[in-house]
């Protein structure tokens, strides 16, 4: 089971949070949802965060009343997204002195098994190029630093990684990195960097949209294996630090 669950917010008067409020609010929620923040290597959840128009100042964030916001949670195995399904918000949520207001939940269920079978082994007309909007800050870790750049690369690697650790279907190694790397390549940006913060320092990486590109010479097989994990990002997020809200994505 994989279930992507958004909630709109709203707050009643102008609300202020540090900026490094996250770590907090996913404690809650974890909490909430009676899962052990920071047990696992690979995240079985990832979290986006209050997302939405407010104003910065110094380490504060100011939510406006006149302005809608979500917060997603999404579940990457069975344990975690039965949790998370459960989980209930009631009319509001309280951390930090702030107050929001619960608006409402959409939720995006589907499964491993379901992907696979639609966008692979059914063998659909191959989609060759991607788009995504990455809404929070995104950044990889390779060689000791963090590189906040869309590179391909580092893009599949991400979702596969979490693939692999939580499907029952393997997809691949480093040989299916390898032949995604010589079949895609990135053809647009509009990204701008921006820091995350957290409890202690923050993490540059990069929001905006990204088109990425398949050859045409590119196999149907490998262009489908490629859809799959692209839409696999609306869970799974991409990159590093996706449990504390970096890394959301959305294939548009």
């Amino acid at each position: 089971m994989l279930i992507n669950s958004t909630w709109t917010l709203s707050v009643s008067e102008p609300t202020i949070l540090p900026r490094s409020y996250n770590l907090e609010l996913v404690k809650l929620l974890h909490h909430k949802i009676g899962l052990e923040l920071g047990s696992e290597v690979i995240p079985s959840i990832s979290f986006s965060g209050i997302c939405g128009l407010h104003t910065t100042s110094y380490d504060f964030l100011t939510f406006q009343p006149q302005e809608f916001y979500q917060l997603s949670l999404c579940g990457l195995k069975e344990d975690s997204s039965k949790a998370l399904s459960l989980l209930h918000l009631n009319e509001s949520l309280e951390f930090l002195g702030a107050k929001f207001n619960i608006i409402n939940r959409d939720d995006k269920v589907t499964s491993y098994e379901k992907l696979y079978t639609n966008l692979v082994a059914n063998e659909p007309e191959p989609i060759r190029q991607f788009k995504f909007k990455f809404i929070t800050p995104t950044a990889f870790a390779q060689g000791g630093v963090t590189l906040p750049i869309p590179i391909p690369t580092l893009m599949f690697r991400s979702w596969l990684e979490r693939w692999n650790n939580f499907a029952p279907v393997y997809l691949g190694g480093d040989e299916l990195i390898t032949y995604l790397t010589n079949a895609i390549f990135l053809k647009h940006h509009n990204i701008k960097t921006r820091s995350w913060q957290l409890q202690r320092g923050y993490v540059n990486g990069f929001v905006g949209d990204v088109t990425l590109q398949i050859f045409s010479r590119a196999d149907p097989l490998l262009a489908n294996v490629a859809n799959l994990l692209v839409q696999y990002a609306l869970f799974a997020g991409t990159g590093i630090k996706t449990r504390l809200g970096m890394g959301q994505t959305q294939s548009i």
